[in-house]
């Protein structure tokens, strides 16, 4: 009696200091993105920038976040296979995403659809890993191999690879014992892309590297990347500030089918918020990573949704894939969905999907409380 007194005293303490961490998690992302918020209006209020499009986003991120909290803990596995659906459905039946001008792949329309496809891809995965019966994770998968194919059907080459990539990475993040470094790694190619791409605006490569990149990437997308440099140049701490890239990019100005955007996400806000900004881009998906290694949903769930928002990273450091609100509200919905914590403290070994270890057995890459 002693020895299960003393157990149950344990396990509730390490409840009580694991929920403490994803307090912390929580509070992160809280001061994360309200920085994002209040920086915004200070670069605006110092260049009279326009900070509705960046507050839409934090907004659409935070939105789809706690529905995903709250949908994952009620409907763990029907809340993400929904969420798939949705995507596919939202993207076969209607391709552009918002009005506007349409652009080339990876650029406008045809990015943001790639990007819902690949979250889609990752919902059905995540849907797979989180329920218990075989058929219907088997069913999840098909669904994902679906996504796959509607990518196939709309052209969409960037949306098939990251796809397949999601859903590599889904299946090998079964065999995964510690989420911990799985999840640092993660940060690795989303910070090469962005790198990647701040050297091509920089003219910073072999000339046959930049050549090749720029015949593949257009030279129009790379003019915008030099301006937005050369931009970010100019103001390094508070940019010239939000939404007047358009205004002050020459490439821009001539080209009939301008946004006003440079078509990507690190660039524009160094051009636009500058270094403080793309140091809380950083931090907000720095965060993201954190979270997931906090959650408290199985190490597959977990890294199948790094991986579905690690691609989109990438993709949004050379397209104008987070400009979209539907894109935004994705990514926080599957971050959410991946971090919802169970109704109980405890999940019974009979309730975790095979193949995937007890709640408390998951987290061993923790450090101790």
């Amino acid at each position: 009696m002693g020895s299960t007194g003393s157990t149950g005293t344990a396990s509730a303490a390490g409840a009580g200091a694991d929920g403490e961490r994803r307090n912390v998690a929580d509070a992160t992302g809280v001061l994360v993105l309200g920085t994002c918020a209040v920086w915004s209006l200070v670069t605006a209020a110092v260049h009279g920038g326009r900070p509705e499009g960046v507050l839409l986003a934090v907004l659409a991120v935070a939105a789809g976040y706690a529905t995903g909290r709250i949908s994952g803990v009620l409907l763990p596995v029907a809340a993400p296979a929904a969420a798939a659906l949705a995507g596919v459905t939202l993207t076969l039946a209607g391709p552009r995403l918002a009005p506007g001008p349409e652009v080339a792949s990876p650029l406008g329309h045809a990015g943001a659809a790639a990007a819902v496809l690949t979250l889609s891809a990752g919902a059905a995965c995540c849907a797979a890993w989180a329920t218990p019966v075989p058929a219907l994770r088997l069913a999840l998968r098909v669904l994902a191999v679906g996504v796959v194919a509607a990518g196939a059907v709309l052209g969409a080459t960037t949306a098939v690879v990251l796809c397949c990539a999601v859903l590599l990475c889904s299946l090998a993040a079964g065999q995964v014992r510690r989420r911990g470094p799985a999840l640092a790694g993660l940060a690795l190619p989303a910070g090469l892309v962005a790198a990647l791409t701040w050297a091509v605006a920089g003219n910073a490569l072999p000339s046959g590297l930049s050549g090749a990149l720029a015949d593949e990437l257009t030279p129009r997308r790379v003019d915008l990347w030099h301006d937005a440099l050369v931009l970010a140049h100019g103001d390094a701490v508070v940019g010239v500030g939000p939404g007047r890239f358009g205004e002050l990019s020459a490439t821009a100005a001539r080209s009939a089918l301008s946004d006003g955007k440079p078509h990507s996400a690190p660039l524009q806000l160094a051009a636009e918020q500058g270094v403080v900004g793309v140091l809380l881009l950083a931090a907000a998906f720095c965060w993201v990573l954190f979270a997931l290694w906090r959650a408290p949903c199985p190490t597959p769930v977990v890294l199948t949704a790094g991986a579905t928002l690690t691609a989109l990273a990438a993709l949004a450091s050379v397209g104008n894939a987070l400009s979209f609100t539907t894109v935004s509200a994705g990514a926080g919905l599957l971050a959410g969905l991946a971090t919802a914590r169970p109704l109980t403290a405890e999940t019974p070994a009979s309730a975790a999907p095979s193949g995937v270890r007890r709640p408390d057995a998951r987290h061993g890459d923790r450090p101790a409380a």
